[in-house]
């Protein structure tokens, strides 16, 4: 396993991670989600992602079973959760002072520990003011029930405005972001995102990885019974994917199997995973599993990202042909 540093912080992230949406009580229980977790810590595997919104608090309560029944050493493991959607009632959403505090408090019983290593704001909150948001995150800090705290899916200009607010109020800015990042979907990291690895050195803690499992090549032919596109919660999936766009992914996903993956000796979804590896602003890339035999066929990504070289990018990228422009410089 290759060990990050998460941005400019002096923590380290296991590059390759394990997540729990979407999977951790809703495709599987806890005694897969044991497997799981467990062929991912014997991998190296250090980084476990969660939030209060997945699975309506289930996911946590699984894999906090899993950690105790498995007898995870805490100071080998960097644990994560997401505040934002905690429930109905009317203080139950969002990042304001009172969510975060208890949607933390709740999380972390769930999850059965003291604290968390990441905490993110699952999304931007229009309604409630940065400044409330960033005190919230340093007050979890200083209570030691977190020791980072970061965003997911914020824009640069939110995230500059919290670092702005952190400075300005003496407080304790965002440490890392965790937003979608894979081969369909790059405009964000590659681009929106470029002053903040410099300025503020944030860290990327990237998810959905295979594009919710387009880019495995299991939808090449149709969609198959038993996968995410054929759930009736992810029915937007199954539309996106038959809409013209989606059709247009599927073909460049049948030319990078053809033409990358198979002469390089490797699945669809390794080359995949290796390629956002490749990208350096890039900490971890959270991965999915509903049984044990993926982890360990996304751990051998870790193995392909040495075969990517300039000429191997280069037929990806003439596949793809989607790199964002570089942002203007009129210097």
């Amino acid at each position: 396993m290759e060990y990050r540093f998460l941005g400019s912080s002096g923590l380290k992230v296991s590059a390759l991670s394990l997540g729990a949406w979407v999977t951790f009580g809703n495709q599987i229980g806890e005694d897969m989600a044991f497997e799981c977790m467990t062929a991912a810590f014997e991998a190296g595997v250090n980084f476990f992602d969660n939030a209060e919104a997945y699975a309506s608090g289930q996911a946590e309560m699984v894999m906090g079973n899993v950690i105790r029944r498995a007898g995870f050493a805490r100071k080998d493991m960097v644990l994560s959760t997401k505040i934002f959607w905690g429930g109905d009632g009317p203080n139950d959403k969002g990042l304001s002072i009172k969510h975060i505090m208890e949607g933390a408090n709740a999380a972390l019983r769930r999850l059965q520990i003291e604290y968390v290593d990441l905490i993110f704001c699952h999304r931007p909150d229009p309604d409630t003011p940065i400044e409330e948001t960033v005190r919230a995150m340093t007050i979890l800090i200083q209570q030691g029930k977190a020791f980072y705290w970061g965003t997911s899916e914020w824009s640069a200009e939110q995230i500059m405005q919290a670092h702005a607010v952190a400075r300005r109020e003496h407080l304790i800015p965002p440490t890392m972001e965790q937003p979608e990042y894979n081969m369909f979907a790059r405009e964000r990291v590659e681009r929106e995102y470029w002053r903040l690895y410099r300025e503020v050195g944030m860290g990327t803690t990237i998810f959905s990885p295979l594009a919710s499992g387009l880019l495995t090549g299991k939808y090449n032919d149709d969609i198959p019974g038993g996968t995410r596109a054929g759930m009736k919660a992810y029915s937007w999936l199954k539309d996106d994917i038959e809409s013209e766009t989606g059709k247009g992914q599927i073909e460049k996903v049948r030319q990078l199997t053809t033409e990358v993956a198979g002469p390089l000796g490797c699945t669809t979804a390794q080359l995949a995973l290796a390629w956002c590896l490749k990208n350096p602003n890039v900490s971890t890339v959270i991965t999915g599993a509903s049984k044990p035999s993926q982890v360990e066929e996304n751990m051998r990504a870790l193995a392909v990202t040495g075969q990517l070289d300039e000429e191997v990018m280069g037929r990806i990228e003439t596949i793809l042909a989607n790199k964002p422009e570089p942002q203007s410089n009129h210097r």
